[in-house]
């Protein structure tokens, strides 16, 4: 199976996107300058998540629609992410919301743990989680992307949980 890999320039500084013909296998935060890859250049296995990330900052996105292909995960860690593809646009959950949607209330901290390796930024919205009490938690890509992220999908923000 070849891997494939492109580069998309955001406001948040560029993008890594990973896949192959089995899908989409990583979404990363650059923290340095990178060589971007033209949208005609792009692999046909990752043409969609481009196309779909450069619409997603383009405010004409909410949802992506995308084939998932990470190259690791527990079974639990893939339950969380999938959990998070179920908050909705524009809304936030807390790590205990996630816990209890998993039928597992006691799995707070390995929520959170889960949440800090999801290798799909963005697609799987681990920006949207937030701390109980209402506060901004960590965040892999930088608490500065964690609340750009959040300021942008503001406009629709309703509250609660996952829809």
């Amino acid at each position: 199976m070849n891997v494939a890999t492109a580069t998309l320039l955001t406001p948040l500084g560029p993008l890594a996107l990973t896949g192959s013909d089995a899908g989409l296998s990583a979404v990363t935060f650059l923290n340095e300058a990178a060589e971007l890859t033209a949208p005609a250049a792009v692999a046909s296995c990752l043409r969609a998540a481009h196309e779909q990330l450069r619409a997603y900052f383009g405010r004409e996105l909410r949802d992506f629609s995308l084939t998932y292909a990470p190259a690791y995960g527990t079974d639990f860690q893939r339950q969380v992410w999938q959990a998070l593809a179920g908050i909705g646009y524009g809304r936030t959950a807390s790590y205990l919301e996630v816990a209890r949607r998993l039928n597992n209330p006691k799995s707070v901290r390995a929520v959170g743990a889960a949440n800090g390796q999801n290798p799909l930024a963005i697609v799987w919205p681990c920006h949207r989680i937030i701390g109980a009490d209402g506060s901004l938690t960590g965040y892999a890509g930088g608490m500065h992307r964690k609340q750009w992220l959040l300021e942008f999908e503001q406009p629709v923000r309703q509250g609660g949980l996952f829809g």
